[in-house]
């Protein structure tokens, strides 16, 4: 057994505790990463972010799903796309990106430990091995906890790893289904819904609300809901699942209005939980809140104020981007460096197909609030760009007060939603204006120019009015 002592150490290598890692080695501190897993990145590159984004851009690159609509092929037969086309795709991207991370570990100086980390003090944290031999005992001065989040799973759901899926074991099937049921219509389950419509599975999604990422401008997700029912997807609203189980050929969920519907497979997305299993968070004096998440507050410190906790481990917003945030505004508190509190806006990027991206309030949050305001639309078939790109239908939508011109919101759906978005991200970080975008010349042609666009359309209503 090893002894070590550092300023920083950091549970988990997930985007949360890269940035937070690499933060406190940049003031000059000693850092360690502890990894559970034999590989480094944590959920959000070995089973989540990088994963699914990488498997769509695979499913878009291989089906030419983009290509088709330029000879009014979206309708016609799906390329036969294997899962060891997808899977070499996804191998090559994980392996690039694990190597950058720890390229970035090692130039600062941060030690990488493998092994399972449990606290037996505030200060001290034993790391074991599989065989549950400690292998390192840790002091630490300061401790950041960003372990992630793992599938919220019920002990009644009868788990495997060839037709009763959650997300992780999603990623090791041996074979694209012809039948799909997904239970859940959250961000996970939405996502991987688009991604095998677009493979030419057919996709049944359930869930108990009456749609789609109900956390959307109302107006986005009705757009998202046509564009998944042109891939085939069929979603099942107000439906709440009772029993789910194997057959011979598959599965089958029942529901509690009595209905049953069978399919070759079933992933079952239907929320996530702190990890913290095997961590002993206890003997640190820390305990999960009734959501399964360690409470923190706006500092990122937990309970003991030494320890912190960022990512998916804390519960909402559980984007890698927030999290990167995050791990890093603990490390520079942790160790009394200026900083500034986590942003109030930041845009959430949705990667369905088509795919979303948001930042500021909704239409429905506006009306909540009593603001006076206006919209601006760009649909994406009065962009040039897009018909160049492959005719993706989409909108950019700009709320703003209809007085002062502020920008309230911006909601983009279509392709490129999540690149275009920070343009209008920076303009809201700047208190910039609606004429701010029509008073700029943009590219063309691209999709960045929908912001003049819609702008100007929502701004000519306005003059109307007057």
């Amino acid at each position: 057994m090893k002894a070590l002592v550092v300023d920083l150490l950091v549970i988990g290598s997930g985007p949360a505790g890269q940035k937070g890692a690499i933060q406190a080695a940049k003031l000059g501190k000693t850092v360690a990463v502890v990894e559970k897993d034999d590989v480094i990145g944590g959920g959000a590159l070995n089973s989540g972010t990088i994963p699914s984004k990488s498997l769509r851009a695979a499913i878009l690159d291989l089906t030419d799903f983009y290509g088709k609509s330029f000879y009014g092929q979206l309708d016609a037969p799906k390329k036969e796309i294997s899962i060891n086309d997808l899977n070499y795709r996804l191998g090559k991207v994980l392996e690039e990106q694990r190597v950058m991370i720890r390229r970035q570990f090692e130039r600062n100086k941060i030690s990488i430990i493998h092994g399972f980390a449990a606290f037996e003090t505030d200060h001290r944290i034993a790391i074991s091995d599989t065989h549950g031999n400690i292998t390192y005992r840790i002091e630490a001065e300061k401790v950041l906890i960003a372990t992630g989040s793992r599938p919220r799973n019920p002990n009644h759901v009868p788990f495997d790893d060839k037709v009763i899926l959650d997300s992780t074991r999603l990623l090791s099937i041996d074979h694209l289904p012809q039948t799909m049921i997904i239970l859940g219509g959250g961000i996970i389950g939405s996502e991987y819904a688009s991604f095998f419509s677009a493979l030419g599975t057919e996709v049944k999604v359930v869930d108990k609300r009456e749609r789609l990422l109900p956390m959307l401008d109302r107006e986005l997700g009705a757009h998202l809901q046509r564009g998944l029912e042109s891939l085939g997807l069929e979603v099942l609203p107000n439906k709440i699942p009772d029993k789910i189980g194997r057959k011979e050929k598959g599965g089958f969920v029942t529901f509690t209005d009595g209905s049953t519907i069978e399919a070759e497979m079933v992933l079952y997305a239907l929320g996530r939980e702190a990890q913290v299993a095997g961590l002993e968070i206890n003997n640190a004096g820390l305990s999960v809140d009734n959501m399964g998440f360690i409470p923190v507050n706006a500092l990122f410190q937990t309970i003991v104020p030494h320890i912190y906790a960022a990512g998916d481990v804390i519960g909402g917003p559980a984007l890698a981007s927030t999290s990167m945030e995050q791990g890093r505004l603990a490390a520079r508190h942790a160790f009394g460096a200026e900083m500034h509190h986590f942003p109030s806006f930041f845009p959430i990027g949705i990667y369905t197909i088509p795919e979303i991206s948001s930042c500021g309030y909704t239409e429905e949050q506006a009306q909540e609030l009593g603001f006076h305001y206006e919209v601006g639309r760009a649909y994406y078939y009065e962009i040039a760009r897009n018909q160049i790109a492959g005719n993706d239908p989409g909108m950019i939508k700009i709320l703003f007060h209809a007085d002062t011109l502020e920008i309230l919101g911006i909601h983009i759906i279509g392709r490129e939603a999540t690149e275009v978005i920070h343009i209008g991200q920076v303009a809201m970080t700047f208190n910039a204006k609606i004429d701010y975008f029509i008073d700029q010349v943009f590219n063309y042609p691209t999709y960045a120019e929908g912001y003049r666009i819609a702008a100007l359309n929502g701004y000519n209503k306005i003059k109307r009015k007057k």
